[in-house]
């Protein structure tokens, strides 16, 4: 009698949209790229953006395109028409749907299953709303497209240090913040950051510092109550339902090692009170991953760069990190 012969799993497949055209997305991609056979060697990797030219800008920055992406290599393009032609730092708002157009290609073949991942280079919401397309940003887009009705914004850093940030709130003004801020809503926020980070990260027992939101947590009222009238009650039901969310710490005396090295996850409540602080410490080196959506979406923590475009000096190592952690976040839903 014969054994089975073993199953042969099959690569895993990651999408990359190169976003606005005028920016860095498609020269990064192609040197994230050119290193892709030995850097990930279980993924096969689909560029969507237009062909011409995806091939101009990798030769602007000495890729040979034509190699990387012929016969039976990693890399295939799937081409997509620009809505205008495109010049290196110079906006066209003829191009915002061209952009979207990218972004709904990698989406609809992650929900189809096509993709196991979807790395999205940087794009300009300017020139996708002067195009007549509200957007406020590839977050909040994704959440729409894929009828997610809360999803959960981190960044992430890749190097020396790992540090992982979430938001309880995105893109809102600094005076709306207070009134976004629920129980229901940071309870469903931590949900969503310890699933994702046992699923998608292999963390057995997530660890999540939460901050508060006013100076030194509200100073027992007398800074603001939101500390004790929405986050504490908040940790308490997070604690009940088996989540390991702690605080509410003081935001100014958080990021520091004797707290941090026995984190996996800070949760800030808002944008610019945890944000900078992990671009201070890993720019370059981190990415911005999408929590609670059905798909696995990574991206760079940088904008488009319009002035490094088509120089050849804009340095690849964030795209890099999002595909490493897009590649990981596969393999760890994959279970292998």
């Amino acid at each position: 009698m014969t054994s089975a012969a073993p199953s042969v799993q099959r690569p895993l497949q990651i999408a990359i949209t190169t976003g606005e055209p005028a920016g860095v997305g498609p020269e990064l991609t192609a040197q994230a790229l050119a290193g892709a056979a030995a850097h990930w060697p279980n993924a096969q990797f689909t560029v969507l953006g237009d062909a011409q030219l995806l091939a101009e800008r990798a030769r602007a920055v000495g890729v040979d395109w034509a190699a990387l992406t012929s016969g039976g290599a990693r890399v295939r393009v799937e081409h997509h028409a620009l809505g205008a032609p495109s010049r290196a730092g110079k906006l066209d708002a003829a191009n915002g749907r061209y952009v979207l157009d990218l972004l709904d290609a990698a989406i609809d073949g992650a929900v189809a299953g096509s993709f196991d991942a979807i790395v999205t280079a940087p794009l300009q919401k300017s020139t996708i709303n002067d195009a007549g397309v509200p957007f406020t940003g590839h977050t909040e887009y994704l959440a729409e497209r894929t009828h997610t009705p809360r999803v959960v914004m981190m960044l992430a850093g890749t190097g020396k240090r790992p540090l992982r940030v979430a938001l309880a709130t995105t893109h809102l003004p600094l005076k709306d913040v207070s009134a976004a801020l629920t129980i229901d809503s940071l309870v469903d926020t931590l949900r969503i950051i310890d699933q994702d980070l046992r699923q998608h990260f292999g963390l057995p027992a997530p660890r999540i510092l939460v901050t508060g939101l006013n100076p030194h947590a509200g100073e027992n009222g007398y800074l603001g109550r939101e500390e004790i009238d929405v986050i504490t009650p908040a940790l308490q039901q997070a604690n009940g339902a088996g989540i390991d969310a702690r605080g509410p710490y003081p935001a100014d005396t958080l990021f520091q090692p004797r707290y941090l090295d026995e984190a996996d996850c800070v949760l800030a409540m808002f944008h610019d009170q945890g944000l900078p602080v992990l671009k201070y410490a890993t720019f370059g080196e981190g990415i911005n991953v999408t929590l609670g959506l059905p798909i696995i979406r990574t991206s760079v923590d940088h904008g488009t760069a319009l002035d490094l475009a088509g120089t050849g000096r804009a340095d690849a190592g964030s795209l890099i990190a999002a595909i490493d952690t897009a590649v990981s976040m596969a393999r760890h839903r994959r279970g292998g």
